[in-house]
């Protein structure tokens, strides 16, 4: 752990990692805090589940025009218009289902409010390669580790405050939290990548970049694997006649993936990262099939544990691969693409998989994250040559 005290020991580090943790903490809550607000006060799961996902789809496309932004115009001006901007528009949102509007005028609240999410992450990590120097390997596996425990907590708070407080206080907390991680992290220009350098370049955007556009679709893969866990680790607990057990499968899965991604970031590799892509690649999709031949739910928690190795050292390596493919200038955009894909993946994944859990089981919903698995491999097999790190310039 000393690596990782000595990273956040960097000047600004500390701050900047910490108004990044509260600011990315709602992106573990605002689709589910959406579900929980709108189910509990109109009665209806499917327009619930529509606005969700509607306000999560914004997110994921927005997410890489607002990172260029603040590649183009800085990260502390992009982030206190988008703060307010995010702030209002959630706002709109809960006055609309509080004071029971029409139901149509909750989608294009919904709308306004995930375009406006500022992908925090993607501010985070671009930060990290100003700041981090030859350890950006270890900054990058605690970017991945932070992510995690998002994930837990995030989810836990927005129950807590939704069935606690009242129904729309879970997604109020995490605009709170979002605006106040937002504006925290505009007040620290000094560890902000720089954005003033040729401005008059061709805008030609980092999917441009081939490498790009092969991570973004290893990306969708590896998330449509984590999509489709979800859903499959939820029904086999049910199948199983103990509910709870769902909770407790995800957790491990990760737990698992935090320990990898901690461990993996302090590893010396002669392996290349298109290399070390695929290797985690490989890894991930191994560690998926154990799931496939789980037989109760104690083996079903050894075959989680399993599965969760192979995620945060591919996001890891993943990291890395775009701060080598994109010029400094284009970081943020860069990292926002990714997330997007990976949002993006998840979202299909849990759609796909939902549907496949209804009709087959459990069992279909295991089969299609082993089957993103190995897509993901394929994928990054197919493209291992455009992912050798050479940037191109992207204004």
């Amino acid at each position: 752990m000393r690596t990782y005290r000595a990273l956040l020991a960097l000047p600004g580090a500390a701050a900047f990692v910490t108004a990044g943790f509260v600011g990315r903490l709602p992106m573990a809550m605002r689709t589910l805090g959406c579900l929980l607000m709108v189910s509990a006060l109109t009665g209806s799961y499917s327009l619930a589940g529509g606005v969700s996902a509607v306000f999560g789809i914004a997110m994921a496309v927005s997410g890489p025009f607002l990172a260029r932004l603040a590649d183009r115009h800085g990260q502390s001006r992009t982030l206190v218009w988008s703060a307010l901007a995010h702030g209002a528009g959630v706002g709109v949102l809960v006055a609309a289902v509080v004071w029971g509007a029409p139901a149509w005028t909750y989608f294009p609240a919904a709308v306004v409010a995930g375009l406006t999410s500022i992908p925090m992450g993607s501010l985070v990590r671009a930060r990290w390669a100003v700041v981090a120097g030859d350890r950006i390997q270890a900054a990058y596996a605690l970017e991945a580790v932070v992510d995690e425990v998002i994930y837990i907590l995030g989810p836990l708070l927005v129950v807590w405050l939704s069935v606690q407080l009242t129904p729309a206080a879970g997604l109020l907390g995490a605009v709170v939290l979002a605006v106040a991680g937002g504006l925290a992290l505009a007040a620290q220009p000094r560890t902000a990548p720089p954005f003033a350098e040729a401005r008059d370049e061709p805008r030609t955007g980092v999917i441009r970049i081939h490498g790009m556009k092969v991570l973004t679709a290893v990306y969708f893969a590896a998330g449509g694997l984590i999509g489709a866990i979800d859903v499959a680790a939820v029904k086999f607990a049910g199948e199983h006649q103990d509910p709870g057990a769902a909770g407790l499968l995800l957790a491990l899965m990760t737990f698992a993936s935090m320990v990898a991604g901690l461990t993996f970031g302090l590893l010396r590799w002669q392996l290349g990262l298109s290399g070390r892509l695929l290797l985690t690649a490989a890894v991930l999709a191994c560690g998926s099939v154990p799931a496939l031949f789980a037989g109760s739910v104690g083996t079903m928690c050894l075959a989680v544990l399993l599965l969760g190795v192979g995620i945060s050292p591919l996001l890891v390596v993943g990291s890395a691969l775009v701060e080598s493919l994109v010029p400094r200038r284009g970081l943020t955009e860069g990292f926002a693409v990714v997330g997007s894909g990976v949002t993006l993946g998840m979202a299909a994944g849990s759609a796909a998989g939902g549907a496949l859990a209804d009709l087959a089981g459990s069992a279909a919903a295991f089969g299609l994250a082993t089957a993103c698995g190995v897509l993901t491999v394929a994928v990054c097999a197919a493209g291992l040559r455009f992912l050798t790190p050479r940037p191109v310039p992207v204004a």
